[in-house]
């Protein structure tokens, strides 16, 4: 078929109105196949979502599966969608004449739809002799059939099994699939074929990396598309009474949110009566985000600042200045990401958190989203990673990531790993996203990080924490945990702590803790000088000083600023031969560890 034959057919769907503009997904569909490049797609990502539908002039937001009926395939004679649970139906959007239309012609030429097969080999084999014959019939290409077959949760049709594992079902969809995909005859009519997945690595990789099918990630509405539903939707009411931002900021806020999602939040407010406030929203947000992520990240809202951070003034002042350009919008100016480092307890995740609640920034956690089953891990960490996408600005924070990220010559999980690794050492690496999402990597052990996320464009700036060493440094750290718990405490009332005992932020937290504990059992309502001496008198550190020693000279070695270490530190570090003397003792400790 010709170009010019095929772009009528396809561009004789309804079109935007004037100074509209479709999607840039539909766009790349569309140029795809005009180009008669390929029939075949296979659309990810926020699949489930509303979508505009400007046709006519009269704006609505419909469902996918709609929205290619009704706008890209508008004026095609048959559009098919077939899923599991309903088999295999015509699909005319909310035309009623349109779809009377397909139904008779269904019935003609595929039969009744009630008396056809539901499983998917059997509908894709029928589907092929239906092309077989439209192929036959094709010698007159102005009067060919122009048929859309759209397979929703296309996963489950192909999904991503082991070759050896698949049944013969299976590698039957996913051949005749392919066939399609490959037959130089199916681009000379009007055919084509749009699989639906949320997640790219449900379906099997055969299928997607076939060069005669294109995949398109369908992304999270942008800032201009969420206020252009929010107007949308409450058009029939009066918004100001029932949200106490405007839709300018509403839309601003809710970056990482589907236009389902904020219709749920705006149906609740019309209906509930309830007013859309500061916290309300940010509860919502917290439930959306999360249950989009089905529970493999935590996402909050930091409360505490640079200013809570005692020592490390180095790194704090680098932060806050990182903090002010972020702020200023400067983006292309911040690190991508940070690697932060030290012995457990040196408060490596609160700097973190005081980071971003500097800047203002939500933080995520990633959790754990690893599975068991064939690649369900790729999967979660997919779409984890497109939500952050749609988030930013961002600071994600990935504790123990030494073991979190994997290794890319990590073996042992079928490759998981080493996968999981390449994904996420891809998404830092991405400057897109400079300044968008910021990248934490804490762990006590840098060494066994992969040196591909430690270079400079992922986790640029290395920042190693110590325990506090003087006694200034100390009292404050007391004066903040006391803070922390709620607690009133003056800075006389420290009390000094014995020589040769060495105290992380986490013991002095700890020592606060239970001296509270003691005071409000014997309803005394501030801390005391005496129940802090108690708590420090009964305190025993922690016997692994070996170990500490190991993360300390790791988080010395992966230093990126000198200025970051201790005033004692930094005079040994110009010394001739001070790093090697470190890595010496480094490996000495290695071994010395693992005889033990």
């Amino acid at each position: 078929m010709s170009a010019s034959l095929i772009k009528s057919s396809l561009e004789s769907a309804p079109q935007p109105a004037a100074g509209e503009s479709l999607p840039g997904w539909v766009r790349e569909l569309s140029h795809a196949y005009v180009s008669g490049t390929t029939c075949q797609f296979v659309l990810h990502g926020n699949v489930y979502d509303l979508v505009r539908s400007p046709a006519g002039g009269d704006s609505r937001y419909i469902p996918l599966a709609d929205f290619l009926s009704n706008q890209i395939f508008g004026k095609w004679n048959l559009v098919l969608l077939y899923d599991l649970s309903r088999g295999l139906r015509p699909l005319a959007g909310t035309n009623p004449a349109r779809l009377r239309e397909m139904v008779d012609l269904f019935s003609e030429r595929l039969g009744e739809v009630k008396a056809l097969p539901r499983d998917p080999t059997s509908v894709l084999l029928m589907l092929d002799r239906f092309f077989e014959k439209l192929l036959v019939e094709s010698a007159d290409l102005s009067k060919t059939l122009s048929v859309a077959v759209i397979i929703d949760y296309a996963q489950y049709v192909a999904p991503a099994l082991p070759p050896g594992g698949a049944p013969r079902e299976i590698n039957t969809n996913l051949v005749t699939l392919l066939n399609w995909a490959q037959s130089p005859y199916l681009k000379r009519i009007n055919a084509a074929f749009i699989l639906v997945a949320e997640k790219l690595s449900d379906l099997n990789p055969r299928l997607v990396r076939n060069p005669h099918v294109l995949s398109i990630e369908i992304p999270f509405p942008d800032e201009s598309q969420r206020q252009e539903y929010i107007e949308w939707a409450a058009s029939d009411m009066d918004f100001s009474s029932r949200c106490e931002f405007t839709a300018l900021q509403l839309a601003r806020l809710s970056a990482g949110l589907t236009l389902l999602n904020l219709d749920v939040l705006i149906r609740q407010a019309m209906k509930s009566g309830r007013r859309i406030d500061a916290a309300r929203f940010k509860a919502f947000k917290k439930e959306m985000i999360e249950r989009e992520c089905q529970g493999f990240l935590e996402f909050q809202e930091p409360s505490n600042t640079l200013e809570m951070v005692v020592g490390h003034e180095k790194a704090k002042n680098c932060l806050q200045s990182d903090a002010l350009l972020l702020q200023q919008g400067h983006l292309k100016a911040v690190p991508m990401g940070y690697l932060i480092c030290g012995p457990v307890g040196t408060g490596k995740t609160f700097l973190a958190e005081c980071y971003a609640g500097s800047v203002g920034l939500p933080v995520v956690k990633l959790l754990n989203f690893r599975s068991k089953y064939v690649g369900e891990t790729e999967g979660n960490l997919e779409k984890i990673l497109r939500i952050l996408r749609a988030m930013g600005p961002v600071a994600v924070i990935i504790d123990e990531a030494d073991a979190a990220v994997g290794d890319r010559d990590q073996g042992g999980d079928s490759g998981t790993s080493s996968r999981v690794f390449s994904m996420i050492a891809s998404q830092m690496g991405d400057t897109r996203y400079r300044g968008r999402i910021i990248w934490f990597l804490l762990t006590c052990r840098p060494d066994l990080l992969p040196i591909d996320l430690k270079r400079q464009g992922r986790a640029e700036v290395h920042i190693p924490l110590f325990y506090p060493e003087t006694p200034e440094e100390i009292a404050q750290m007391f004066l903040v945990q006391a803070r922390r718990v709620g607690a009133s405490l003056a800075r006389e009332s420290v009390p000094a702590i014995p020589s040769g005992m060495r105290l992380s932020g986490a013991d002095i937290e700890g020592l606060v803790t239970r001296a509270r504990r003691e005071c409000l059992l014997q309803s005394q309502p501030n801390l005391t000088p005496e129940s802090l001496a108690s708590a420090i008198q009964a305190f025993l550190p922690s016997s692994d000083t070996l170990e500490k020693e190991m993360q300390e000279i790791a988080a010395i070695l992966e230093c990126t600023d000198i200025g970051f270490l201790t005033s004692d530190l930094r005079e040994k570090a110009k010394q001739a031969g001070f790093r090697e003397r470190l890595k010496d003792r480094l490996h000495a400790i290695r071994g010395l560890l693992d005889m033990s």
